[in-house]
């Protein structure tokens, strides 16, 4: 019981934080007027979200993994026919999921921070490159995590 409730919060916590990027963080980069404003509140907002996203996710696949173990437990032999198909797809979808948010989160955020701390000139255009991947990418991610919950929940 405490791992589903750990599965949730973690899972919680991984959307909160694909959807504060998309929703709040972006945005903000992309009213705020100088560049080097926009460069330190994306770098210090990535900061953040990295670990948080890394981590939520890290936990949910664990307590998931958990949770398939007890299921398999308690189902026994007829745990491939009656929840297989729906695990199958399930985990499919999973590892596309996780390879998006390791590429947002450490091919592009991480690469990101790297640049602003060893105090690297970017561009503008680099930074709105940089925006619109990490956009496009978070709404990529919600995208699979809509199926992923929805088969989640039929389990």
């Amino acid at each position: 019981m405490l791992t589903s409730w750990l599965h949730l919060l973690a899972l919680t916590v991984y959307l909160g934080a694909v959807i504060g990027l998309w929703v709040m963080l972006i945005p903000c980069v992309r009213r705020v007027a100088p560049q080097e404003t926009q460069l330190k509140l994306l770098a210090q907002g990535l900061k953040l979200y990295n670990p948080l996203q890394v981590g939520a996710l890290g936990i949910v696949v664990l307590t998931g993994a958990f949770a398939i173990t007890d299921l398999k437990a308690n189902y026994r032999g007829l745990f491939a026919q009656q929840l297989g198909g729906t695990l199958a797809i399930k985990l499919a979808l999973s590892f596309f999921l996780i390879i998006l948010s390791t590429y947002q989160a450490m091919g592009i955020a991480h690469r990101f921070v790297r640049r602003f701390e060893a105090d690297e000139s970017l561009p503008l255009r680099d930074i709105e490159a940089i925006t619109h991947r990490l956009r496009a990418l978070s709404i990529a991610i919600l995208l699979l995590a809509a199926p992923i919950v929805w088969l989640g929940i039929r389990l």
